[in-house]
This record gives C-alpha cells, sequence and structure tokens, in this order.
C-alpha cells in the first residue's frame, strides 16, 4: 500500500488528499502547522490519519506533498532532509513558481529521493479544508517539472498517482513555466493591484470614483484582492521573469499613449482587432490559473418580487445559487441582475431554466 503525506492540509492539500483518499492502494496521512485546519480535515474525512509532527506524517510515505505557501517551500525540504525518507519517495510540491524551489531542490536532495515539482493550475476564492473538494483539479492542468536527472520511472509513478485528481498532466521545464505563468496569471495580478491602487488615490480627492466603480470595474479587478502575503512571495520568488514582463507591458502601455497623442484612431482601432482576435481563440471553459466566475447577468423588470421569483425558480430544480446582486452600475455589465454559481453545471441548468422561462440571460 502506498503511503502519501500531505503537508498542508488547507484548500490545495486537502482537495489533493481527497483524490487519493479512498482509492484502492493508498493511505492519506496529513500534518498542518494549524492544529484545527487538521482538526477539520479528519471531521471532513479528507485524511486518514492526522499526525502530530511532520515526522510522524512522512514516515514511510511514497509519496510527499508540499502544500504550503511558496515562501516556506525552501524551509520545508531542508526539514525533510534531515528526517530518513523511505529510499524511492517522491517529494513534491504545489507552489506556482517552479524555477526557483527546482534549483534549491537540485543541490539537496538525498540520493534515493527525488523532487519534482508541480503545480495544479486551479482554485477557488474560498480558502481552508472546508472548501476542499475532490473536484478542484478536474479537468485543470496540472505541471510537473522534473529535471534532466529525473528517472523516467520516477516521474510516471508521481504522473500515474496524480491521475487520480483527473486532471491533464502537462510535463514542462521550470523557467518556461515560470515565464509563462508570470504573463498569464502574475503580470495580471500586479496590472489589477496597481489599478485599483490608481482609483483609490483618485478618490481621495472625488468619492464619487468608488461610487461609480462597481459592475465592470469590479469583475475585471477582482484578482487585486488576492492574499497580500502569498502574493508577495510568488512574485518576490518569480521576480525576474515579472521584471521582464512589466517592462514589456510599460512598452505596451507607451504605444497606447503615443497612438492618443497622435490621435491614431487606426492604430486604437488595431490593437482592440487584435486583442480580440486572440481572446477569441482562447478556451472558454477550461480551469486556469485565474478563477474562473460562474456569472450570468439577467435583464428582468423592476418590480416587488422579482427576485424572489428567480431564487423560487432556480430552488424549485435545486440549482445552487451561490449570490445575487442588484447592479446598479451598468456601463460594462450586459444586465440588471447577476445570478453567481458555485460551479460550471448550475450555471448551465441555471441558464436553460431561465431562458425556458423567458427570461433574458447573458454570460
Amino acid at each position: 500500500m502506498d503511503k502519501v503525506a500531505v503537508i498542508g492540509v488547507g484548500l490545495m492539500g486537502g482537495s489533493l488528499a481527497l483524490c487519493f483518499k479512498d482509492k484502492p492502494g493508498i493511505r492519506v496521512a496529513g500534518y498542518d502547522i494549524n492544529p484545527l485546519e487538521l482538526e477539520k480535515s479528519m471531521k471532513r474525512g479528507v485524511i486518514d490519519v492526522a499526525c502530530a509532527s511532520l515526522e510522524e506524517a512522512v514516515d514511510g510515505a511514497d509519496f510527499i506533498f508540499l502544500c504550503v505557501p511558496v515562501g516556506l517551500l525552501e524551509q520545508y525540504l531542508d526539514r525533510l532532509l534531515q528526517i530518513s525518507l523511505k529510499p524511492g519517495c517522491i517529494i513534491s510540491d504545489v507552489g506556482s513558481t517552479k524555477a526557483s524551489i527546482a534549483h534549491y531542490a537540485a543541490s539537496r536532495v538525498l540520493p534515493g529521493v527525488y523532487f519534482i515539482g508541480g503545480h495544479p493550475m486551479a482554485g477557488s476564492e474560498r480558502s481552508g479544508v472546508e472548501a476542499a473538494t475532490s473536484l478542484l483539479y478536474e479537468n485543470a492542468f496540472y505541471v510537473l517539472t522534473p529535471d534532466e536527472t529525473t528517472p523516467e520511472d520516477i516521474y510516471d509513478r508521481l504522473a500515474a498517482l496524480l491521475k487520480h485528481t483527473k486532471a491533464h498532466i502537462v510535463r514542462v521545464e521550470p523557467q518556461r513555466h515560470d515565464r509563462i505563468v508570470g504573463a498569464v496569471s502574475h503580470l495580471p495580478h500586479v496590472i489589477a493591484v496597481a489599478l485599483v491602487n490608481q482609483i483609490a488615490r483618485y478618490n481621495e480627492e472625488d468619492g464619487l470614483y468608488e461610487s461609480l466603480a462597481a459592475g465592470g470595474f469590479r469583475d475585471i479587478t477582482r484578482i487585486a484582492s488576492g492574499h497580500p502575503y502569498m502574493w508577495r512571495d510568488i512574485l518576490l520568488n518569480n521576480r525576474d521573469e515579472l521584471l521582464r514582463l512589466l517592462r514589456d507591458w510599460n512598452a505596451g502601455i507607451s504605444k497606447f499613449t503615443d497612438l492618443l497623442e497622435t490621435s491614431d484612431g487606426e492604430g486604437v482601432y488595431r490593437e482592440f482587432e487584435s486583442a480580440g482576435a486572440f481572446r477569441s481563440k482562447l478556451p472558454e471553459r477550461r480551469k486556469g490559473m485565474i478563477i474562473a466566475l460562474y456569472d450570468v447577468y439577467v435583464d428582468v423588470p423592476d418590480h416587488p418580487g422579482i427576485i424572489g421569483q428567480i431564487a423560487t425558480l432556480l430552488g424549485d430544480q435545486r440549482i445552487n445559487l451561490s449570490n445575487i446582486q442588484i447592479i446598479e452600475s451598468r456601463a460594462d455589465v450586459p444586465g440588471v441582475l447577476r445570478l453567481s454559481f458555485r460551479n460550471e453545471t448550475d450555471m448551465d441548468a441555471a441558464i436553460g431554466l431561465l431562458k425556458k422561462s423567458n427570461y433574458k440571460v447573458q454570460l
């Protein structure tokens, strides 16, 4: 029987544990620095055994998953290498940067113990083991970053275990991973934070900014609400790539500045046209680094009881509605009522039911 040790049983680690738990030939041990999270994970049946120490959790483990913040990965790896691990043990992680930990591990991992960096490209706006689900990684990309010294049979063992997540396993070099993820995830977070802080400064002089920055503005900047400590560590860890990306971004902004200064309408048109063409080719319903929103917008008449009617309509069909919001500022939002769902299945069912009931629905 394979023993899988999950270090850090929050959202990511807890979801991994649920993917492995109760599978034939697998026993899941969990450890968390927060005893409350460990207690919750046992009550929810996320792990088979809760361990009071890191040493107990990894004793005899065939696989160890470090599901801790990026800034703590090196510290935990050092602690592991002071423990007598089972020969052939595979250590992996779930951090969103890979080059630094891969380089660090390459110079420290003991003979007979293997490190393969990992990054499941999925997440949730909720956190903690309460939000853990065995469906978190389903159909998402799960990146593995072995180095050139990793034996193929070792890589195959880890990939075979991770098939229980139902994710798409992708093999990528660590530096290439950081370059791409920096562009599609880290850079957008920086841009969103800078934009929100810019508007916040304007709002100090005129409070109407805050009132009108609803609807579309709130949606496109929602990633600016990321955890400050987590994003501090991620951005500093991927510093070199981010500096390159920010220089490219500044060049793009300078180009727009030049287009406006010269009143080049055709140039502005081309920028929007090319962006729209590329964006239209992007997969619409693929799990990725930036968490998908399962929102639909409904145009409804403004009269008493309409919200209750829609909520009842969905409730009668056992469609789980996670949030409902009346939109006041509609400059960039195609509807007066926003309905939010926790997953794509509920969203699709709601769209079909609302259209059947003659409501105008838009994504």
